[in-house]
């Protein structure tokens, strides 16, 4: 990682840890109205033996991003879960490119989220994701019995 990178304006060091991402840090994370944006800038650990950005890293990472999208439109939930997830690959990301996971369009509903991303790799389009995710909300307290 260049010591001298400094993210995109609004981009913070994402403040969501997970096991499965913990290889790829720094990753960055912008929040916008109905969804939460990933970022990082392509490295070693990125990569596949040909230099180029891992499809399995942009795969899991756009589901990432919008299932995070979905969390913060739906509000109080406790959990979502991929059901489906779909990648259209239209070129190839590259280490020292910055790439970007933005969720454009997501349609909730009471089970179901239906979400679409867009990857970019210094702003030019590497991927196309859609996911559904089914919505599991917090169970009601209940009253204690009398």
């Amino acid at each position: 990682m260049d010591p001298t990178f400094s993210p995109p304006p609004g981009f913070e060091r994402h403040d969501r840890q997970s096991p499965v991402t913990d290889p790829w840090e720094p990753l960055y994370s912008r929040k916008a109205e109905g969804a939460v944006i990933l970022g990082f800038l392509a490295d070693t650990a990125h990569t596949n033996s040909r230099g180029f950005v891992h499809g399995g890293l942009i795969s899991a990472l756009a589901d990432n991003a919008m299932g995070l999208s979905c969390a913060r439109r739906l509000g109080d939930l406790q959990s979502l879960v991929t059901v489906n997830l779909s990648l259209d690959f239209l070129a190839s990301a590259r280490m020292g490119q910055w790439l970007e996971f933005d969720t454009v369009f997501v349609k909730p509903g009471g089970t179901l989220c239906f979400t679409q991303a867009f990857v970019t790799a210094d702003g030019q389009p590497c991927a196309k994701a859609n996911a559904v995710f089914r919505v599991v909300r917090k169970a009601e307290p209940r009253e204690a019995a009398a």
